[in-house]
């Protein structure tokens, strides 16, 4: 897809990968639509993004209500006159597989599921009935495979990729200008880890699992010590500009989980896990 003219629509846009992207997509000069469920970082990152010449408009946006994301896209054909690009990319951390809450399985999958579910509704016949569009949604290396303490995110994160692959196929029989990528990084420097800040208030408990809380100090450190999300929207544009499915910021550690899978499948041990490695590219 040429990106020069075009307009972008960015879920989870006022930081980290989302931000970083608008950024990046604004200087290959296409407007920028973000939304995001944080409304004083939304102003901030729109402030930011005008400064720096950007043609860009923001909207409170909770993923988990598709009326928020249809507006999303009627906010870029009222300022923009169309729209090209949705990237779903607004997500939430979760916890264990065991001891989790239904409240917090529900909150987990209603973000980083049903927020993709909402964007491919309110954008792909938007796309198909101009002929192009592109769909860029950001699953992770966790949706390659699963990782202990960390259940209710790769559940989504697979179902992430699992749509995403359906979705291209049904697309390249129905809809061949219309494109999609998926995004499968390995650990980021964003706020992933601090997803509890956006959690319902009710949901908010301290965990008194030990099992739980050391798997939340390594992820914590993991994504501290991850990629710079620049390095993320970089390769976002170059798979729209390529038209391209994956996109693996962690090309070595994507690969490495899929053949340890399938050796596994072949009667192979189970794979080993280190969080801190998938920190690496």
């Amino acid at each position: 897809m040429e990106l020069e003219g075009r307009t972008a629509v960015i879920t989870g846009g006022a930081s980290g990968i989302g931000l970083a992207t608008a950024r990046r997509l604004a200087a290959s000069g296409m407007s920028l639509v973000l939304g995001d469920v944080e409304a004083p970082a939304l102003e901030s990152a729109v402030a930011q993004l005008r400064a720096e010449g950007a043609a860009v408009v923001g909207r409170v946006c909770d993923v988990r209500h598709e009326d928020d994301v249809v507006a999303l896209r009627e906010a870029a054909l009222a300022e923009f006159g169309g729209a090209h690009l949705v990237f779903n990319n607004a997500g939430v951390g979760g916890g264990p597989t065991v001891g989790s809450p239904t409240g917090v399985w529900d909150w987990v999958i209603d973000v980083n599921l049903r927020g993709v579910v909402h964007g491919v509704n309110a954008f792909v016949p938007h796309f198909v009935a101009q002929g192009e569009g592109h769909v860029v949604s950001t699953a992770s290396a966790a949706g390659l495979g699963g990782v202990p303490g960390m259940g209710a995110y790769c559940a989504t994160k697979f179902a992430v990729v699992g749509l995403s692959e359906s979705l291209f196929h049904e697309l390249a029989l129905r809809a061949p200008g219309v494109h999609v990528s998926v995004l499968c990084p390995g650990f980021v420097r964003t706020r992933i880890a601090e997803s509890a800040r956006n959690m319902p208030a009710e949901l908010r408990v301290p965990t008194e699992d030990a099992f739980a809380a050391g798997a939340e100090r390594v992820a914590h450190e993991a994504v501290a010590s991850g990629i710079d999300p620049g390095e993320v929207a970089d390769a976002v544009a170059r798979a729209v500009a390529e038209e391209r499915f994956w996109v693996l910021t962690h090309e070595r550690l994507a690969l490495r989980t899929t053949e340890s899978r399938l050796a596994w499948m072949r009667g192979g041990p189970p794979p080993g896990f280190d969080l801190l490695a998938a920190a690496r590219p």
